[in-house]
């Protein structure tokens, strides 16, 4: 995200759990989420739990889960979650991507319920976790189910993975739905393109099973054949969110440590022109604050 914005030369501030927390969220008109983990799970990269950058993470967690008084990870992360949900029942904007989208909906709808295993906070879970969800506290999703080994990579059923979606770079691609600028200005602002058929590319949170998307969500693109949405839109009461699934609209396959893309080389990328819609949308809200 922050690659579009620079290359746009679009100003914009970063905000971390800390400021979320001292509710400097209304300061702001639009918020980006991307590859952040709300569950406490630490990305489920407990495989690569030697690594430097993921013990300096957790680290990290630990101390302001302890600044904030929070007994665990996931306890921070949740309230992080409930601070974001009241700026966009405010009138905030939240555009997430990657596992970010998938993982914020699994926090709020878990609330009250232990759904980390011990590798990660050193206990187990509620053993009726799946059954305790609330899915009235989500955005987007419902019906779904937690994928509650540590050791899997994918954080619930929602995630159209890999194995099920069946198809290569070469065959991957998502379709943008038309709208009417008279009837839905939003979504069609929000899918400006020069493209309806945009090439596809993974993240951790790839795509959207649409039989877990909440009947009120828009679709703003799938691929139609494998029952996946890429781009969804909903409301929430002022506010609005934005779900976009995939990682780098550029990096096919991006994995950890790569070199970011050099937005020079695809300066007509219509996968990224969806992130910039996304970031251009608060400026057509009247009242203007910081982004």
């Amino acid at each position: 995200m922050t690659l579009v914005l620079t290359y746009a030369e679009i100003p914009y501030e970063k905000v971390f759990d800390t400021e979320v927390l001292e509710t400097k969220l209304p300061q702001y008109d639009w918020l980006h989420l991307h590859h952040e983990d709300f569950t406490g799970q630490f990305g489920k990269f407990i495989r690569l739990r030697g690594s430097a950058w993921y013990q300096e993470q957790q680290r990290e967690a630990e101390l302001i889960a302890k600044k904030f008084g929070y007994a665990k990870v996931s306890q921070l992360k949740l309230g992080v979650s409930k601070k974001i949900r009241e700026f966009v029942l405010g009138g905030g904007y939240m555009f997430a991507m990657c596992n970010a989208t998938d993982t914020f909906d699994i926090a709020l709808a878990a609330d009250g319920v232990d759904i980390v295993q011990s590798p990660y906070d050193g206990d187990g879970i509620d053993p009726n976790a799946n059954k305790r969800l609330n899915f009235d506290n989500a955005f987007a999703f419902e019906n779904f189910s937690l994928e509650l080994d540590p050791y899997v990579g994918e954080f619930s059923t929602i995630d159209n993975t890999t194995q099920e979606r069946g198809v290569t770079e070469a065959n991957d691609f998502f379709n943008l739905f038309e709208f009417s600028a008279k009837y839905d200005p939003i979504p069609t602002m929000l899918t400006q393109n020069h493209s309806n058929l945009i090439k596809g590319f993974m993240g951790q949170t790839t795509a959207f099973k649409k039989q877990y998307i909440k009947s009120d969500v828009i679709t703003l693109a799938e691929n139609k054949p494998l029952g996946e949405a890429r781009y969804i839109h909903g409301t929430l009461g002022k506010g609005f969110f934005s779900y976009y699934g995939g990682h780098d609209p550029e990096d096919y396959q991006h994995y950890v440590g790569e070199e970011p893309t050099d937005l020079n080389l695809h300066p007509n990328s219509a996968g990224y022109r969806l992130i910039l819609n996304n970031i251009l949308f608060p400026a057509a809200k009247k009242k203007k604050l910081k982004t």
